[in-house]
């Protein structure tokens, strides 16, 4: 009797749980019009997204929730440290001296990314541009997870 019992309470609580989402699913059907129902489903979607900054803590940060999302690790302060020695934050930063330079494919970019290593590291949710900062991020650091394990153990060129 205790298990018939258990699974009543069960039943009843997956019908409660059920009835009360239908209840819900139903009210804008019958209860506003889809003009009034509309401005909900936005601002659902609206509250879910994150804005960043457009500025270096803002790629940073918005590069390290991608890096989250396909794995690839790597801090705050280990990009940050690795951008200011590579580009001092400059998203647009071009290396035509340096022996990439002088083979045709300097390096670009916050972390100087040369554009194969680009291409073969793009992670995808960003930009196919290495001048885009996030993407240049995101790339730079999964390169890095692959040779040296993490973006936290890069602390020179490379």
């Amino acid at each position: 009797m205790p298990v018939i019992a258990s699974s009543r309470r069960r039943l009843i609580r997956t019908l409660a749980v059920a009835g009360t989402g239908v209840a819900v699913v139903a009210l804008p059907l019958f209860g506003a019009t889809s003009a009034s129902a509309a401005p909900s489903a936005q601002a659902t979607t609206a509250a879910s997204t994150t804005v960043y900054p457009d500025n270096l803590d803002g790629w940073i940060r918005e590069a390290l929730d991608v890096m989250a999302q396909n794995g690839i690790p790597g801090s705050y302060d280990s990009i940050h440290r690795n951008i200011m020695r590579e580009s001092s934050g400059n998203p647009a930063a071009i290396n035509l001296w340096d022996s990439n330079a002088a083979k045709g494919t300097p390096s670009k970019g916050l972390l100087q990314v040369i554009d194969p290593t680009f291409q073969a590291y793009h992670v995808p949710g960003t930009a196919f541009d290495p001048f885009d900062p996030v993407a240049n991020i995101a790339a730079a650091c999964n390169y890095a997870a692959d040779r040296y394990g993490s973006i936290d153990n890069v602390f020179g060129a490379y």
